[in-house]
């Protein structure tokens, strides 16, 4: 790992743990960093979720407001934790 200190998060889209990493990043001395963040693309937009066509592809205004309604959802859920 080129002598860097290796996080790696098994869910990079769980905010925990990635304010975990973080905390570990700040706490690890005399070495670099890097954080490996194993993501969903898309995560939380039902029709996007690892959905590669979507990578880079801007929604139109109705998968927009879809798009918004689901991660409000998410969010919600999010703030229930």
């Amino acid at each position: 790992a080129f002598n860097f200190h290796v996080v790696d998060l098994a869910d990079g889209n769980d905010m925990d743990q990635i304010a975990a990493a973080f905390a570990e990043a700040r706490n690890t001395k005399g070495q670099p960093t890097a954080i490996i963040a194993h993501t969903v693309k898309g995560k939380g937009v039902s029709f996007m979720e690892n959905q590669v066509g979507w990578h880079g592809k801007a929604p139109n205004d109705e998968e927009y407001a879809i798009a918004m309604e689901d991660l409000k959802k998410e969010g919600e859920a999010l703030c229930q934790k």
